[in-house]
């Protein structure tokens, strides 16, 4: 039996199509990040980067850092990038991750109105938090177990008030973006991550108030998902964005993010 010629090329897409689609099936993975990195804009200037030196595309899942680990946990993510060191030694201790690598810092920021009713400006962050509390101000937490949530009660532990936060504090459960827009409709406080705030437009009276505190570092970590795990895990794939972000070039691209001359993160891997 013969086809006709339109027929038998048609039939030669097809299957072409169907071999690319597969390929590019296998050249993807999926990554569990903090909103943080998302919202901020890094990813959207880091992974193209990353994609045209490797050919392997990173589906983000932004949550907080909490929810990113338990993804991992669950074998839902091949790797993960999020920013609260003790959950992510844990995480590596409990035989989920296989190493935990350090990649990038800056910093967290504590934001209010600038008309500051509570009086916090300055830079000392537990000072800022005591006075928050006395004044029984609006406070927006994120209340979602992400790293910025984490620094969060940290700070009010430091300060002696995590029982005593004051009746204007308020957790919302959301990502830093929603919350930097709670804060900003309601004139309230709150803890941000510089990159995030950075990029955010919807800033009504908000300012920062507080930073330069050394207890605002901020690190962020990177690990593969242990395939001893989930041997499902894309584990090459995975360990290439792992040392492509910690190598020279990839370094060299999260320092060149900035949005109106200001750096948002600074690369330090293997430090």
């Amino acid at each position: 039996m013969t086809f006709p010629f339109a027929m038998t090329r048609r039939a030669l897409v097809c299957a072409v199509l169907a071999t690319a689609s597969v390929c590019v099936q296998a050249q993807s993975m999926v990554m569990s990040s903090t909103t943080s990195t998302e919202q901020s804009g890094l990813f959207a200037h880091l992974l193209p980067a990353f994609k045209k030196a490797s050919g392997i595309d990173i589906k983000v899942v932004a949550l907080g850092t909490g929810q990113a680990l338990d993804m991992a946990r669950r074998g839902d993510a091949d790797v993960v990038f999020v920013h609260d060191q003790t959950a992510e030694e844990k995480f590596v201790a409990e035989g989920f991750g296989l190493k935990r690598l350090t990649v990038m810092y800056n910093d967290f920021v504590l934001i209010g109105p600038k008309g500051d009713p509570a009086g916090i400006k300055g830079k000392d962050v537990l000072a800022a938090l005591a006075k928050v509390s006395s004044a029984n101000a609006s406070f927006v937490s994120r209340g979602d177990k992400s790293g910025t949530h984490a620094a969060e009660l940290r700070y009010w532990k430091l300060a002696s008030l995590d029982a005593a936060k004051g009746s204007g504090y308020r957790e919302c459960g959301c990502g830093m973006g929603p919350a930097l827009n709670i804060a900003a409709a309601q004139g309230a406080y709150l803890l941000a991550d510089r990159g995030t705030w950075l990029n955010f437009k919807n800033r009504g009276d908000l300012t920062v108030l507080v930073e330069g505190d050394q207890r605002l570092f901020n690190q962020y970590g990177v690990m593969v998902v242990n395939p001893a795990k989930h041997p499902h895990v894309k584990q090459a794939d995975a360990q290439r964005f792992v040392d492509w972000v910690t190598s020279a070039a990839g370094q060299a691209h999260i320092a060149d993010y900035k949005i109106g001359g200001e750096q948002l993160f600074f690369p330090n891997a293997g430090k």
